[in-house]
């Protein structure tokens, strides 16, 4: 069995575990919200910190040109499929509940375990640098949505600015680039801390999955497992290989880009009172088709 087999394979598992403790009622989908939490303003960050300040970032000039990748795959994907939605005449409500999905691939939660599984450390430092590219596709899109359905340009930046693993970004460089010690103690704490993310967020993966989404939603979860799964990820070949990308920053370009639609469309779409039943129910369902996809193309690479 090799490398890529294995990381699927306790990917599916651990998600399974979820599903499981949900069915025996052992957790509920009443958990998944401080798992969540647990995991976005605690062990996320500790998990990115730790990979950066303890990284090799001589190779930070190549490094940058990753978010590029995901960056211009985001907005092709994302102008296609809006001509798209408004040639089907749908409300502006369920358009761009539909078109964050697509926009937004799931670059951490999804991305760093992958990566980190299949292509180590190397993989997931690259990984982290094409999160960046999904931070600023939530702020573009954040201001988007306040000029078309209302809110505050302050609401926007308060989201940004109190979002943690921003700041592991923003901490994990500086404290590299400087050689700020941390010791040994505080430095086993975080690396301890970031080794229980990745188990946690499959677990309220799992606790999130409804098979019953697919009745209620089907048209569109068709719509957007297409656009997420399959033409973000031809964009991002076309630009990467436009680009002269090769190797590991090649493939992790790729393989990000086929990840499925990112929690964070979840929340622009209850901030900004969209049909977050609908973004939701096409989230769970394309993380479920991708755990088909992501190993075909990985293969394929």
């Amino acid at each position: 069995m090799n490398e890529i087999e294995v990381t699927i394979l306790s990917i599916i598992i651990m998600i399974g575990i979820g599903y499981f403790l949900k069915r025996i009622d052992f957790l509920s989908e009443k958990d998944i919200d401080p798992f969540n939490k647990i995991v976005m303003y605690i062990l996320l960050p500790c998990m990115i910190f730790h990979a950066l300040y303890s990284a090799d970032l001589s190779l930070i000039s190549k490094l940058g040109i990753l978010p590029l990748v995901i960056l211009a795959s985001s907005a092709v994907t994302g102008i296609v499929s809006f001509f798209i939605l408004k040639r089907l005449k749908l409300d502006d409500i369920t358009l761009w509940s539909v078109l964050v999905t697509v926009m937004i691939a799931n670059t951490a939660f999804m991305g760093y375990p992958v990566t980190l599984g299949i292509y180590g450390q190397d993989g997931f430092l690259r990984a982290i640098f094409c999160d960046i590219a999904t931070l600023c596709i939530f702020l573009m899109l954040s201001f988007v949505l306040i000029l078309k359905f209302g809110g505050t340009v302050k609401t926007a930046f308060k989201k940004i600015a109190f979002f943690p693993p921003l700041w592991a970004v923003i901490f994990g460089l500086v404290f590299n680039f400087i050689n700020i010690p941390i010791g040994p103690v505080l430095d086993n704490t975080i690396n301890y801390l970031g080794q229980g993310a990745i188990p946690l967020i499959m677990v309220a993966l799992g606790l999130s999955i409804d098979f019953s989404a697919i009745k209620r939603s089907k048209s569109m979860i068709v719509f957007t497992s297409i656009m997420k799964l399959a033409f973000f990820p031809l964009v991002a070949f076309f630009v990467a290989t436009q680009l002269g990308l090769i190797d590991l920053q090649f493939k992790i370009s790729i393989v990000e880009a086929a990840m499925p639609s990112g929690m964070m469309s979840l929340l622009l779409a209850i901030t900004y009172k969209l049909n977050y039943e609908l973004t939701s129910d096409c989230i769970l369902i394309n993380t479920v088709i991708s755990l088909i996809t992501l190993p075909a193309i990985i293969m394929l690479l």
